[in-house]
């Protein structure tokens, strides 16, 4: 019997948190399995019980220095919910969807640029030295320079409506804790239609890298697949903020449309496998094999009906026409579709900026008290579930979050697996620009890994200790 070979990216690079990519090769060099582990455990979950509702919001963001304001605002609708506020004051949703629509630019723009740009740019081959900003910046400055600037601005929009552009306080339960005074408006106002120049500019490089690149991208760890969003209840509309969930086909045909998203629970399942800290979710009704979906930007535009703001429904509308073909379920489609977003979300803050109920003084409503919550949001990621249950004392009693990534879990080890095979099996030698093909499949997805973790109960820990044919000598179990 022929000795396997045992290939290891660790750590993955240029994403949020910390993952490791197995590859096992037969006796022949062929790929037999790949699979993305996540490695890192918080156990938000667990240690989040016994906290009172009102700190909630403030607590869980702390899951993540990329992503906290999802979190933030998530636990906020949730906890909403609890306190019996169903409707916000104008002033309260509107600076939380300001504050929404900062991150989601932001986040979108770091990725793009910062994070993946090395890659479109130089190509997935180039020499490890060469993929970074750094490079980017040096090759093309006022690439570089917009990249800088246009995340710094989506983080005044955040600190401007959460008080910090990291962990900050601004949503509360029922509301919000400030409004927008007209000097930090007036500040935002004179660089937003830089900023929208630019996010169109940064969409158009997008697009012409997936419309030049077709029949590559159409390769990639591509794969058709169910997937989930919110979109606005009665039209179906693009709403990053509030919703309802819609799941469709390949095809595009609705599996599940404007389910409540109090009913999240009905339809998902959250599945565990021993070799990852993180859940494999699906559709109650189809099961694990073919329930799984994705989520995130290349989703919400392939489940929603449209997008509402002028540059960037057009946008919409040619990627949309353009998926025909099967961009529409190809991971590396999702850079075109997360620029999509980004002009979207300039949009939106503009429209906001000029809003006189980001002035108002009515900040928080309440009602009569639940025992239960849940918020969703759509996250930069993808859709974000946060479900608390509050005791008589305001302890938390229970807590559940599906993140964005782990929604993608089963999608992203099925991009791993049909990349490493294409790239990787059969082939003498295996170089760096090989295993970074593998790593370009899992970026594509923009994961969280630090997120995505969940609490088991008690963990096992499990050492193994194997040979360089990766055949086990001897290991050790403590724990259930």
């Amino acid at each position: 019997m022929a000795d396997p070979r045992l290939i290891e990216i660790s750590p993955v690079t240029r994403v949020e948190g910390h993952g490791k990519v197995t590859i096992h090769l037969d006796a022949r060099g062929e790929v037999e399995e790949a699979r993305l582990h996540i490695v890192e455990f918080r156990g938000f979950e667990r240690f989040i019980r016994g906290r009172l509702l009102w700190e909630v919001p403030v607590i869980v963001q702390r899951l993540c220095g990329i992503c906290p304001v999802s979190h933030h605002l998530a636990a906020a609708k949730a906890m909403d919910r609890i306190v019996g506020v169903d409707i916000l004051p104008p002033t309260a949703e509107k600076m939380r969807r300001l504050m929404h629509y900062g991150q989601v630019m932001q986040s979108h723009v770091l990725h793009f640029f910062h994070l993946c740009a090395p890659d479109l740019l130089f190509g997935f081959d180039a020499p490890a030295g060469r993929r970074n900003i750094f490079e980017v910046i040096r090759e093309r400055p006022e690439m570089g320079l917009r990249a800088v600037m246009m995340r710094k601005f989506g983080q005044e929009i955040i600190e401007a409506t959460a008080g910090k552009k990291i962990h900050g306080t601004g949503a509360i339960p029922g509301g919000i804790n400030r409004n927008l005074d007209i000097a930090t408006r007036d500040r935002l106002l004179v660089q937003v239609d830089r900023m929208l120049d630019w996010a169109a500019d940064a969409l158009a490089l997008a697009r012409a890298y997936v419309e030049d690149n077709a029949a590559h991208v159409l390769r990639f760890g591509s794969f058709p697949s169910n997937h989930l969003a919110l979109v606005r209840q009665g039209d179906g509309a693009l709403d990053l903020y509030d919703g309802r969930l819609r799941v469709i086909d390949a095809g595009g045909a609705p599996i599940l449309d404007m389910l409540a998203v109090e009913d999240y629970h009905k339809v998902l399942v959250e599945d565990v496998r021993s070799w990852s800290y993180m859940k494999f979710p699906f559709l109650r009704d189809l099961g694990p094999e073919s329930g799984w979906y994705r989520v995130g930007p290349l989703s919400r535009m392939n489940c929603a009906s449209r997008i509402d703001t002028p540059l960037a429904g057009a946008a919409h509308a040619a990627l949309r026409a353009a998926s025909g073909g099967g961009l529409g379920q190809s991971p590396l489609t999702s850079h075109w579709a997360r620029m999509i977003e980004v002009v979207h979300c300039v949009e939106r803050i503009r429209e906001l900026l000029h809003d006189p109920d980001l002035q108002g003084t009515d900040l928080v409503a309440r009602g009569d008290r639940r025992p239960e919550g849940i918020g969703v949001i759509e996250a930069p990621r993808g859709n974000l579930i946060h479900h608390y249950r509050v005791d008589e004392n305001d302890q938390v009693t229970f807590c559940n979050l599906i993140v964005s990534t782990t929604h993608n879990n089963e999608a992203m080890n099925r991009s791993v697996r049909d990349v490493a095979t294409t790239h990787l099996s059969g082939r003498p030698t295996i170089t760096e620009g090989m295993l970074n093909h593998v790593e370009v499949a899992i970026r594509a997805y923009d994961p969280c890994l630090s997120c995505a973790t969940h609490a088991l109960g008690q963990m096992p820990l499990r050492i193994e200790v194997r040979d360089s044919q990766s055949r086990l000598l001897a290991s050790a179990e403590k724990g259930p």
